[in-house]
């Protein structure tokens, strides 16, 4: 497919961008100049990506014809580089393919990851651990920052509930598919028939709120200060530093006790409130959108049982793409590559269809 034009337009929207940037009252309107680095950013990366397809599409032409070259020296060398740059350029051309889709605004975002135990009890807040312990392993391996920012622990040392914040390069692009039911079945510790059960966590991927994104008007917000509850400890209930946001118009609430500071708790809650709040305006514009989608790949469906975990088989499958591994210890250990890179490329395959690509 010819993009020269889709690029020509592109070009033009950079230079555009570029004027604006240097503009010295650009942020007077901080949700403009938000707006207007993000799609710089982005096309830029866009602009790069074509400029490499473009001189690799050369670089294999010159080798093409050095093969046919009597210097046999020449020949032999043009000849060995053709492969890889003829892999280079099928990689390339997906690349350019998806950077030309309409840009998912979220995609570059921090997020924070809700995980939540289901059904299953005691078992079901083991495996909401280590699905943090993998979710952080996976950022590391990404050079991502984690912090976490609230949780709620359960007596056999796993987690009723857990938030965590993610920052880094397009988090939210590769951690928005774990949004949904999780489903683990293996023998736990404490059976002593052998018998394999069956439960469930639920995971929430949240495009970090910015400010210009949600207004939080003070009067629809109550914060309370209260005393940390939980395990003993030198800091715990000796200070009033919980803290709890209730916001009135949805009936959304943060409770935050997992800082020592009030201060720290508070900025923690209002952070956890405004990405709740952006989550519910981005689900109510995609609600009618999504009824026209083929699958709910990405679509962020709490709902949704979207992966179940074998351990008796060491199986891994994803049910939206219909995708298994079986290499579940890699996945638990935070190897989430594989199961992220088939989802994207199934995304991919579905938004090209629909943009006529």
């Amino acid at each position: 497919m010819d993009y020269s034009q889709l690029i020509a337009k592109r070009k033009n929207r950079f230079r555009e961008l570029e004027e604006a940037i240097g503009d010295p009252n650009l942020f007077d309107d901080p949700k403009r100049a938000t707006e207007i680095l993000r799609e710089h950013r982005k096309l830029q990366q866009t602009l790069k990506v074509w400029d490499t397809l473009k001189s690799t599409e050369i670089q294999l032409g010159d080798n093409q014809e050095l093969a046919r070259s009597d210097d046999k020296e020449l020949s032999a060398m043009a000849t060995e580089e053709i492969p890889e740059l003829e892999k280079s350029l099928v990689q390339l051309r997906e690349d350019m393919q998806y950077a030309l889709l309409p840009a998912d605004p979220n995609e570059d975002r921090d997020a924070l990851i809700e995980i939540r135990a289901g059904a299953g009890g005691d078992e079901a807040s083991l495996f909401a651990g280590e699905m943090m312990r993998a979710y952080q392993r996976y950022a590391d391996a990404k050079g991502w920052k984690t912090e976490h920012l609230e949780s709620s622990p359960s007596e056999v040392g796993g987690f009723k509930e857990v938030i965590l914040k993610v920052t880094g390069d397009e988090v939210f692009r590769h951690l928005k598919y774990e949004s949904g039911v999780h489903r683990v079945q293996r023998v736990p510790a404490t059976e002593t028939q052998g018998r394999i059960h069956t439960s469930t966590i639920t995971v929430a991927v949240l495009p970090e709120a910015e400010e210009v994104d949600v207004e939080m008007k003070q009067e629809d917000l109550r914060i309370e200060v209260c005393r940390s509850g939980g395990a003993g400890g030198q800091h715990v209930n000796t200070t009033d530093s919980a803290v709890q946001i209730f916001h009135i118009p949805t009936g959304l609430y943060v409770r935050c006790e997992h800082g020592r500071s009030q201060i720290k708790n508070r900025e923690m809650a209002l952070d956890i409130m405004r990405s709740r709040l952006y989550e519910k305006k981005l689900q109510e514009q995609q609600a009618a959108y999504s009824e026209n989608r083929r699958s709910l790949i990405g679509s962020g469906d709490r709902s949704e049982k979207i992966r179940t975990y074998n351990f008796p088989q060491s199986r891994c499958t994803d049910h939206r793409i219909g995708f298994t591994s079986h290499n579940l210890d890699a996945i638990m250990s935070g190897d989430l590559t594989e199961m992220t890179d088939q989802l994207m490329k199934s995304e991919m395959t579905e938004r090209l269809a629909e943009a006529g690509m």
